[in-house]
C-alpha cells in the first residue's frame, strides 16, 4: 500500500469527486476549494512534480482541457487560473504532481480576487458538473 495521497485516490482506495479520468491523468474536486468548481488534475504515474520530465505535463493536457471545458459548461466560468506548485517552498503540500484548474467569473476576475476556501458541498458541485446522466458531458 502507498502512501501517497494522491495514488490512494487514483486507486479508489480514498473516495474522491472525479469529474474526469483517462488512461493517463485522473481529476476530481479539491476538498479545500479556493473557487466553487476547483478541480485537481493529476497524472496516474507517481511522480513527485510537474516538472520531473518533459512529459508530466503533456500527459496531463487533455484533462486541462477536459476539466476546463466541463467548468465552463455547467458552472458558467469565463476565465481559469491553471496553476501547478514545485517543491516545498513553492507551497506544494502532496508530493505528487498535480494541476490547480480555478474556475473565474467576470464578478470577480483575477487570481487576486480569490477569498480564501469556500464551503459550498462537495456533493452539490459534483452533481451540477457530471450533469443529468453522471457522465460530465454537455
Amino acid at each position: 500500500m502507498t502512501e501517497c495521497l494522491f495514488c490512494r485516490i487514483i486507486s479508489g482506495e480514498i473516495p474522491s469527486k472525479q469529474v474526469y479520468a483517462d488512461d493517463l491523468s485522473y481529476a476530481f474536486l479539491d476538498v479545500e476549494p479556493w473557487q466553487e468548481g476547483h478541480t485537481l488534475v493529476v497524472p496516474r504515474r507517481h511522480v513527485d512534480h510537474a516538472l520531473v520530465d518533459a512529459h508530466v505535463l503533456a500527459d496531463v493536457a487533455p484533462a486541462l482541457l477536459a476539466v476546463s471545458n466541463l467548468l465552463r459548461d455547467r458552472l458558467g466560468a469565463t476565465g481559469f487560473n491553471i496553476l501547478t506548485n514545485v517543491g516545498p517552498d513553492s507551497g506544494q503540500a502532496v508530493f505528487h504532481a498535480h494541476v490547480h484548474v480555478l474556475p473565474r467569473h467576470a464578478d470577480a476576475p483575477g487570481i487576486s480576487n480569490m477569498r480564501g476556501l469556500i464551503h459550498r458541498d462537495l456533493d452539490e458541485v459534483h452533481a451540477v458538473l457530471m450533469g443529468p446522466g453522471g457522465s460530465g458531458r454537455a
